[in-house]
């Protein structure tokens, strides 16, 4: 049997190869989204992509098809066992590890994703319930800016939304990462501790 973080693994390597195929094609509006594709009947009389044959196109589809349907069926399975939440388009996942902040955005990063950022309150209780299953405070994809107090998601953009508990963050530049509490609010804490990895892709 497979374990969790191959599950998630499998899930992510097929959602990459399915983007990179979109993306290698974006001019081609049939093939926008997965379940909305046309039958194959459908693309006799248009034009192959970007030059490629017939043949080709039509393969590209079935192979897109195939791995649209192996997808669901994936996700359908780890959201059944609790391995996975979704958030509107995000899929969080945890892989149950408590690791300094460096070390669980480099987790997050080699499996394609990044450290969960909750930017709405269905994102929030998202990542909440991957840490009431695990009953452990989990970093955030936040971290302090050059000034103190000022908090940003880690690509640098400010942050839309906060869900800091009372009288947080207080670290005063001394605590530059973000934690969440099993209640679902943030606290400012040492990014050399150990907390939850939860990952968003």
């Amino acid at each position: 049997m497979l374990s969790y973080s191959s599950y998630v693994l499998t899930a992510v390597a097929a959602l990459l190869v399915t983007c990179h195929a979109l993306r290698k094609f974006p001019e081609v509006p049939r093939l926008a989204g997965i379940f909305g594709l046309p039958g194959r009947d459908d693309l006799r009389g248009q034009p192959p992509l970007s030059g490629l044959p017939n043949s080709l196109d039509t393969e590209l589809y079935d192979t897109l098809l195939h791995l649209g349907k192996r997808l669901s069926r994936l996700e359908g399975v780890l959201a059944l066992n609790g391995k996975i939440t979704e958030a509107g388009e995000k899929i969080l996942a945890s892989n149950g590890k408590e690791v300094d902040f460096a070390s669980a955005l480099e987790s997050c990063e080699k499996a394609g994703g990044t450290l969960a950022t909750p930017m709405n309150e269905e994102e929030n209780n998202a990542v909440l319930n991957i840490v009431k299953q695990y009953n452990r405070y989990a970093f955030l994809g936040i971290k302090e800016g050059d000034t103190s107090g000022q908090f940003k998601y880690i690509d640098g953009t400010p942050l839309n939304y906060t869900k800091w508990h009372q009288y947080e963050p207080n670290g005063k530049g001394r605590e530059k990462c973000v934690e969440m509490y099993t209640d679902g609010s943030w606290n400012d804490k040492r990014c050399n501790l150990h907390r939850l990895t939860i990952c968003e892709f």
